[in-house]
């Protein structure tokens, strides 16, 4: 049985769409070269939304910490003199991981549901089920991110 999962070109399509929407032009993203299972460096949000229905799984976004304060300022119009608690940190990590996991639900047979995003100061864990079957590493302004889309069943 043969898991379905998005192209990386489609994956890459659907986060620079999102970024670009949210974040802008400024600073575009950057693909870097990151052997499988390489965490990213300590200090990171990450969240997740789960897909349900027809297709099955699950979104990440993982962001270095700077980059989450940095995308939180932007997407909360948050002047840089203004400080940010981390409430308004896990709103914006929460609604980018929501648009991009919407976009990718979007990708896949239908239909099916998304759920709410779950956000933490921290690394996203799995059920010992879930596989990696696409990821994207980033560079932006020279911080890693990593979007991840995970399947329960076997690996391909």
């Amino acid at each position: 049985m043969s898991v379905i999962a998005p192209e990386l070109t489609d994956l890459q399509a659907v986060v620079e769409e999102v970024w670009s929407t949210f974040v802008g032009y400024e600073h575009p993203l950057c693909v870097r070269q990151v052997p499988a299972g390489t965490p990213l460096d300590s200090g990171v949000w990450s969240g997740a939304v789960s897909v349900t229905g027809e297709w099955q799984g699950a979104v990440t976004v993982e962001l270095a910490d700077d980059v989450a304060v940095a995308i939180s300022r932007v997407m909360l119009d948050v002047d840089p003199s203004e400080s940010l608690n981390d409430d308004d940190v896990a709103d914006a990590v929460g609604e980018l991981v929501n648009m991009i996991g919407g976009n990718v639900k979007s990708l896949m047979p239908g239909p099916s549901a998304l759920s709410l995003p779950a956000v933490a100061a921290g690394r996203a864990v799995f059920p010992s089920d879930a596989h990696e079957v696409a990821r994207l590493d980033l560079l932006w302004t020279n911080q890693p991110v990593r979007i991840t889309v995970h399947t329960p069943g076997s690996p391909r």
